[in-house]
């Protein structure tokens, strides 16, 4: 990014401003980005424990998949998920608060004894897989930030800072060169004028 300026003590004053504000704000954006990093570790392994128990739990009732077949299609559905937003590390996140489920009325008499029981284990199963779409978009969201605050890190230390601590130091540089020209050149009209007074007396 080139930084545009002038040879000036405005255009000084200016970049040094700019130079204040990014300095004070590296250490913000540094903290951020780390717990940001923080945040990121902490969703993926709880992702992974998640899928785990999932799968952990759809695999012991591998065993009950012929009973399965006696299951009425339909009895049970996802009606609403209650979500509420929190903020981690300055990012807004889904959770969910509840799973609103509607069951269709069923005999106890008529069906068979499992069937209960079986309404459970698919409650239990819905609610950890949308946990687990949950948790995989937290992942998501804070791997994003995380990547645009990293980019902003990079962005502050590697090229606007030293970029606008060149420019100022280029324009110091100037604005002394300018001022020594001119000191150099009020000496020599001095001097003229000096040497034209001593001639003409």
């Amino acid at each position: 990014m080139a930084i545009k300026y002038q040879y000036n003590k405005t255009s000084l004053n200016d970049l040094n401003r700019q130079l204040k504000v990014r300095e004070k704000a590296l250490p913000t954006i540094k903290s951020k980005e780390s717990a940001l990093r923080m945040e990121v570790k902490k969703a993926k392994d709880r992702s992974d424990e998640i899928s785990a128990e999932l799968m952990q739990k759809i695999n012991s009732y591998d065993r009950m998949s012929a009973l399965w077949t006696e299951f009425e299609p339909g009895l049970i559905a996802i009606d609403d998920v209650d979500i509420k937003t929190t903020k981690i590390a300055g990012v807004k996140i889904p959770v969910i608060e509840d799973v609103i489920f509607s069951l269709k009325p069923f005999s106890l008499f008529s069906k068979p004894l499992w069937y209960s029981e079986g309404v459970a284990i698919l409650k239990d199963i819905a609610r950890l897989s949308l946990e687990r779409e949950f948790t995989g978009e937290k992942v998501r969201l804070l791997d994003f930030t995380r990547k645009k605050t990293t980019q902003k890190v990079n962005l502050y230390e590697k090229v606007q800072i030293p970029g606008y601590k060149e420019a100022i130091l280029k324009i110091k540089r100037f604005i002394e060169d300018e001022e020594n020209l001119s000191k150099a050149a009020q000496k020599i009209v001095k001097n003229r004028h000096e040497k034209m007074e001593e001639e003409a007396k």
